[in-house]
């Protein structure tokens, strides 16, 4: 947890945090470590593949030196791993997707005084092309990929049977579910633009024959059939209280008896509804992105879940360093149904009492 601004120091350092992220997306931008490759550069040469100056470059480098993403000896420079692939447009483990979400938030941010008066997304009133979903669902992939199989290696499914992956994208939760549990099927539900991406990703894994699609509008629709686990993550954000409230509806009606609502978010969890840092900043995010988003408390979604018929909701505690969000996921349990032989008895000891 970051220490409260109490000095101007301390609100002079957190107000210049954005110079390293700056140095970052410059060099992300120059597309420098897909230049570098995996090769090892002078200076100089450096500087002339990428048109740019000698002294800027030397100044750019050496800061990306001090953060680790490059390595310096003398005047030569090098990738380091992570640079080297993740951020290589070159390597087959490039995050091309996700660099590019995230490079464009710095644009947007910069507009956040828009959405802080009228209360709207930034660009309300733009369509969403297909193009654009695609692109999102790729980068939700590259932004996931090791956190999925952290989580399916601590998740109980032990004798789970079906799984939904509800507002899933691409899916990249419903495969590491299904590579860890070999007798589990699942569905991932989301929109046909992002499905598409999930087909793709399914298609390289030898556990995607065991997945299958649902194109739904998850705000209007029903959800078919019925399952033993529906996974909600990262969605809840996206929406506001009544829609989410919604969505727990339908998805109580398609659990099985027993069944399990796991929802992963960015959930804040002190009375006044602060911390932690990260889950408070990203409601910004939703501000200017989403019509309704927002981040919430543990306590409300608690609220909402039992009124839309739910039991013994509790938090499921993930190791440290091996989560998405600081205390990310809850879960929400289906009543059981009773047993023939639990109703016998009952109706046993009733009829005893009336004798």
């Amino acid at each position: 947890m970051r220490p409260p601004l109490k000095t101007f120091e301390d609100f002079r350092d957190a107000l210049s945090a954005y110079r390293l992220p700056r140095v970052i997306l410059t060099a992300l931008e120059l597309k420098l470590f897909t230049v570098i490759g995996k090769n090892t550069w002078l200076l100089p040469d450096l500087a002339r593949e990428l048109k740019v100056s000698e002294r800027g470059l030397s100044i750019l480098c050496r800061n990306l030196a001090m953060a680790g993403l490059l390595y310096k000896k003398r005047n030569r420079y090098r990738n380091s791993p992570l640079a080297a692939t993740a951020l290589n447009a070159d390597d087959r483990a490039y995050r091309g997707s996700y660099l590019h979400l995230i490079t464009n938030h710095w644009t947007d941010w910069l507009r956040l005084m828009e959405s802080i008066k009228t209360g709207e997304p930034l660009d309300k009133d733009e369509p969403e092309a297909p193009d654009y979903r695609r692109q999102f669902t790729w980068a939700m992939h590259h932004r996931t990929l090791e956190t999925a199989p952290m989580i399916a290696a601590q998740l109980p499914l032990k004798g789970v049977r079906t799984l939904l992956d509800l507002g899933g994208g691409p899916g990249t939760y419903a495969m590491a579910f299904l590579a860890k549990n070999p007798g589990l099927r699942a569905m991932v539900c989301d929109r046909p633009a992002a499905l598409e991406v999930a087909r793709e990703i399914a298609a390289t894994h030898e556990a995607g024959a065991r997945l299958s699609y649902l194109p739904l509008d998850i705000l209007k629709d029903d959800i078919p059939g019925q399952f033993d686990v529906i996974w909600y993550s990262n969605v809840l954000h996206i929406y506001s209280p009544e829609q989410n409230f919604h969505v727990f509806r339908r998805a109580r009606a398609a659990l099985a008896h027993g069944g399990r609502l796991i929802i992963q978010d960015a959930f804040l969890h002190d009375r006044e509804g602060l911390f932690p840092e990260e889950a408070s900043l990203f409601a910004v995010s939703m501000l200017l992105f989403t019509e309704t988003g927002n981040t919430y408390s543990v306590a409300d979604t608690t609220s909402w879940l039992t009124e839309a018929g739910f039991s013994s909701v509790r938090p499921l505690k993930m190791a440290r360093g091996k989560e998405d969000w600081e205390g990310g996921i809850l879960e929400a349990a289906v009543p059981a149904r009773p047993s023939k032989t639990r109703g016998l008895r009952r109706r046993s000891v009733r009829n005893s009492r009336s004798r």
